[in-house]
């Protein structure tokens, strides 16, 4: 799989089909260049196969039998003492520590899952990523929380949920469950890498996940403004100069238009003592 290539149709289109295992499994090459992905997909195909025996008819059981393999048996947990450690958002980290945060908790179920003939989909609540098991007819559904140990949700143990992380009241709406697509799951788990870079002050890191960010969202321009600030402070003004002036030629009564003109031109000059 070529990312970039995966990554541009993603943003013709956030349903094009995709692995999001494998997907999420080359962003983490970003971090680690010599990461084996076939042996990690194995270990996703060795999880199916020890799953499809314990399948049967019955969409609440086969429910059941995929949370417990993982969530039970296997030991898979959010990672609540260290959750913005970045170890939780690269699925191969996942898989050696068994530690995620709820969006790679939630493909690891969907690759299991689906690797297993069931149809599991991600489900971007506000504040809260979990997964759901759907009928094969489409008729019914089991929402789960990945990082909570595979907590079955009724409507109001979801309303509950994100009124508890958010700290806001939430009414769940007919379309609140529904599958969230896939470039919008990867966008995701991107985003919490660059927060996750950005608070630690590491831009370089920051730069290399907000460029996957740009190449998925190119009409953004915001992201284009992020990526140039942080290749200023990652001691590349010359990366940044494109970036901020796409920026500002989209957007040019922003409210942070005047800060960001004035990080051009500093880029600007930077760019010219070297000349």
């Amino acid at each position: 799989m070529d990312l970039d290539s995966t990554l541009s149709a993603l943003a013709a289109d956030p349903h094009h089909p995709v692995d999001l295992a494998e997907v999420a499994l080359h962003l983490a090459r970003d971090e680690y260049p010599d990461l084996d992905i076939v042996a990690y997909l194995a270990r996703l195909d060795a999880l199916a196969d020890e799953l499809c025996p314990r399948l049967g008819a019955s969409l609440a059981a086969n429910a059941v039998e995929l949370t417990h393999l993982l969530f039970r048996d296997h030991g898979f947990a959010g990672n609540a003492a260290d959750y913005y450690d970045a170890r939780n958002s690269y699925l191969s980290d996942v898989l050696d520590r068994k530690l995620g945060i709820p969006i790679t908790l939630a493909v690891v179920a969907v690759a299991v899952g689906e690797r297993a003939g069931l149809s599991v989909a991600g489900v971007g609540l506000p504040g809260h990523f979990i997964a759901k098991v759907v009928a094969a007819d489409g008729d019914g559904e089991v929402l789960f929380d990945p990082f909570n140990g595979g907590q079955f949700l009724d409507p109001p143990a979801c309303e509950e949920l994100v009124s508890a992380v958010t700290g806001q009241p939430f009414t769940l709406t007919p379309g609140a469950t529904a599958a969230t697509p896939s470039g919008a799951v990867v966008a995701r788990m991107l985003t919490n890498l660059k927060a996750v870079y950005l608070g630690a002050g590491d831009f370089t890191r920051a730069v290399r996940v907000m460029a996957r960010l740009v190449t998925l969202g190119p009409d953004d321009p915001e992201q284009r403004r992020d990526l140039g600030v942080s290749l200023i402070h990652a001691g590349e003004p010359g990366r940044a100069i494109d970036h901020l002036r796409a920026y500002l030629d989209r957007a040019p009564a922003a409210a942070d238009a005047e800060t960001v003109r004035t990080f051009l031109n500093d880029a600007v000059r930077d760019v010219a003592r070297w000349n």
